[in-house]
């Protein structure tokens, strides 16, 4: 499956981001590097890493090792919240870590813990892409109050907000305010905070024939929201890919949305 054949959340600028992800937190030397090239074997054409992360060199060489055309895998990365004045450098050193000239996605990672710092920030983040250096720009742990202040100061809304999500994290509202805003809502950790033998979970799946883990990522598709598993498993990363042949009727879609409503 190429990345024109899946779904794509759209980013300013025509940037196309899949929504299905391959998440590399804590995969770090030689395993990091074997999971993500096992990740673009089974057909995710999305990485997700981070500078803190620790592992951009082996995301780099994966990518380089697949075979792959650059322009065919979607590649974020993301920005310390303490390295406030060093942003430009960071990215150089990011890029020259994934070995590219660009990224498609470049985020704070969290916001910076003087709140005076965040819009200055996010200022180096537009210079950046306005350069080419990256396609385009966003945040990661934001509050909608935070994303706001940077749009009120800039006219700039951030691309996407990357957060922890799942289930019986649903929160409609907040889903609704990333919408309103023209924000990409992207969702990290979709198992840890998720009972993955909830019975409404493993009803879904038996009906589907699939399992509750797959069974989440799919309700985050069909909600179009980014999601971006992570595992080091071979056979996990290759189910956590195979949520395409199916999707969830609007009952099933309200009843897991329930989960996090209660």
């Amino acid at each position: 499956m190429d990345l024109t054949d899946q779904p794509t959340a759209l980013l300013p600028g025509d940037v196309r981001m899949p929504l299905l992800g391959f998440g590399t937190w804590q995969a770090t030397g030689q395993a990091g590097f074997d999971a993500a090239l096992a990740a673009l074997d089974t057909g995710y054409r999305h990485l997700d890493t981070a500078t803190m992360y620790g592992n951009e060199r082996e995301v780099g060489r994966a990518v380089r090792e697949s075979g792959l055309r650059r322009e065919d895998v979607f590649i974020t990365t993301k920005l310390p919240p303490d390295r406030v004045g060093r942003e430009r450098q960071t990215l150089e050193a990011s890029l020259e870590a994934l070995g590219v000239d660009q990224v498609d996605l470049w985020l704070i990672h969290w916001p910076p813990s003087s709140p005076g710092d965040s819009i200055p920030m996010w200022r180096e983040l537009l210079a950046a892409r306005d350069e080419n250096l990256v396609r385009a720009v966003g945040v990661s742990n934001y509050r909608t109050a935070e994303i706001d202040e940077l749009i009120q100061s800039t006219e700039e809304n951030p691309a996407v907000n990357q957060i922890r999500w799942s289930p019986s994290l649903y929160d409609r509202q907040r889903h609704a305010e990333h919408r309103d805003r023209g924000v990409v809502l992207e969702g990290y950790s979709p198992f840890k905070t998720s009972d993955l033998s909830d019975p409404v979970l493993t009803r879904i799946a038996a009906a589907h024939n699939v399992s509750p883990a797959q069974v989440v990522l799919r309700w985050h598709i069909d909600h179009e929201i980014v999601v971006i598993p992570k595992s080091v498993t071979p056979e996990r990363i290759t189910a956590n890919f195979d949520v395409f042949h199916f999707s969830l009727t609007a009952e099933e879609m309200r009843d897991i949305d329930a989960l996090g409503e209660v």
